[in-house]
C-alpha cells in the first residue's frame, strides 16, 4: 500500500501503469531527466505537494490499482 512517505521509485518499479496515472495527476517527475537520479528520495508527499496535487486523490487511484 502507497503512502505519502512511498517514494517515487517505489511506486514506479510496482507496475508500469503507475507512469500513466502519475502523469494523468499532473505529476512530471516520471518524464524529467533530472528526477530519474532524484527517485529513490523523493516521496510521493513532497512531490505532490510541490506540484500541488491531490494527494489523497492520487493515492486512492495507485492504490486500487495493485
Amino acid at each position: 500500500m502507497f503512502t505519502k512517505d512511498t517514494t517515487l521509485k517505489e511506486i514506479l518499479n510496482s507496475s508500469p501503469k503507475n507512469v500513466e496515472i502519475l502523469i494523468k495527476h499532473g505529476l512530471p517527475c516520471p518524464t524529467c531527466p533530472f528526477a530519474k537520479e532524484e527517485m529513490g528520495r523523493l516521496k510521493i508527499g513532497q512531490v505532490c505537494r510541490l506540484y500541488g496535487i491531490n494527494l489523497k486523490t492520487l493515492l486512492k487511484e495507485l492504490n486500487k490499482k495493485q
